[in-house]
Order: C-alpha cells, then sequence, then structure tokens
C-alpha cells in the first residue's frame, strides 16, 4: 500500500478528510480502484509528518486541529438545520419591507443584540433568538450582548447559546435562560465567557 493511500485511509477513518480543504492542507480523491489521488503529491509525506507530530507516540498522534475543525464543519452543518432568516424572510414575518428590515437586523447588531451569521450572498440570523413576531426575545438580548461586545464569532455565539450545556443541566443557555432558578446562572456564564475572550 502506498504511503499516500495508508494516510487517506488513516484519514477517513477518523473522518477527518473532509476536513483536510478547510485546514489549508493538501486533498485526496479516489481513482476507479479506489487508491488516493493527492491534489500535492509532492506533499504527502510533509502532511504525514506533520499529521503525526504531536504527543508522546507520534505515529498514533490524532491530528487535534483537524478534529476541531471537522467538529466545527458539523456544528455548523447542524446549526444550519435549525430555523434561521434571511432579510427576506424576516421582513415577511415582520410584515415590513426588506429595506426596513435590514436596517434594523444591522443596527440590532451593531449594539450586540442579535446574532447575525454572514454568509455568502447575504446573512442568517438564526431564530431562536426572535419572537414569533421577528423581534429580539427580551430575554436573550442580555445573554447576546457580553458575547457579542466580546467579538465572539457568530457561528461560535450561536453554537454556545442554542447547544445543551451541563451547566444548565442540559439545556440551552437560551432556553435556560427563561427558568427564573437558571436565569441568573445563565446570565453569570455569559459574562464570564465573554470575559475570556
Amino acid at each position: 500500500m502506498s504511503e499516500g493511500d495508508r494516510l487517506a485511509d488513516w484519514l477517513e477513518s477518523l473522518g477527518l478528510a473532509d476536513a483536510l480543504a478547510e485546514a489549508g492542507l493538501p486533498t485526496f480523491t479516489r481513482d476507479a480502484s479506489g487508491h488516493a489521488v493527492w491534489s500535492e503529491p509532492d506533499r504527502v509525506e510533509e502532511l504525514d509528518r506533520l499529521l503525526h507530530s504531536e504527543g508522546s507516540e507520534p505515529e498514533h498522534a490524532v491530528p487535534v486541529g483537524l478534529l476541531l475543525i471537522a467538529r466545527q464543519a458539523r456544528l455548523r452543518a447542524a446549526l444550519l438545520e435549525t430555523p434561521w432568516f434571511s432579510y427576506e424572510s424576516l421582513a415577511q414575518v415582520r410584515g415590513v419591507s426588506v429595506d426596513a428590515t435590514r436596517y434594523a437586523v444591522h443596527k440590532a447588531a451593531q449594539t450586540h443584540r442579535l446574532v447575525v451569521v454572514p454568509v455568502e450572498g447575504g446573512v442568517m440570523v438564526p431564530a431562536f433568538q426572535l419572537t414569533d413576531a421577528g423581534e429580539v426575545r427580551a430575554e436573550v438580548a442580555p445573554l447576546l450582548e457580553p458575547l457579542l461586545a466580546a467579538g465572539m464569532d457568530p457561528w461560535r455565539a450561536w453554537a454556545w447559546l442554542t447547544q445543551p450545556a451541563a451547566l444548565t443541566f442540559g439545556r440551552a443557555p437560551a432556553e435556560a435562560v427563561t427558568d427564573p432558578e437558571l436565569t441568573d446562572l445563565v446570565l453569570h456564564a455569559a459574562v464570564r465567557l465573554a470575559e475570556r475572550m
């Protein structure tokens, strides 16, 4: 088995093959016979050394950076499966023009009261932070303000606010903040997280 095939098999077994491009590393495809065809074949040996360079037993090292990139990609894909709005769809919910919605979204984002995720060709406004009428949920705004003011990446803020957490007994912070017994705890956690940014 060639070094390129062995490396490709290893990366696939770890579920990391799709993370190579995002990490700026050489990528591979499979030819008709199943052999790995690398985008930069002259860098395969270097890539192998790089990915096996961590830990006390380098031959068994797991590329932590790639694991994090792959996890982030999976999390982003999961977030994209949850409800979100474009300017146009949010304008429909609010019953106002797209221009008025665009202005309101930018103003709320500038004052750190709305997570807005830039994407190619526009933005996504995650629905978890909005009421049924498309307005910012009053109880979520105090969570958003410290995080966004600290410069937290919008994807990370979206994830932190909507993923179950041990701190909140398995509930997402954006949901737990509505529980009077957890409100202060969740608000404190958001401020502490912002301070560490």
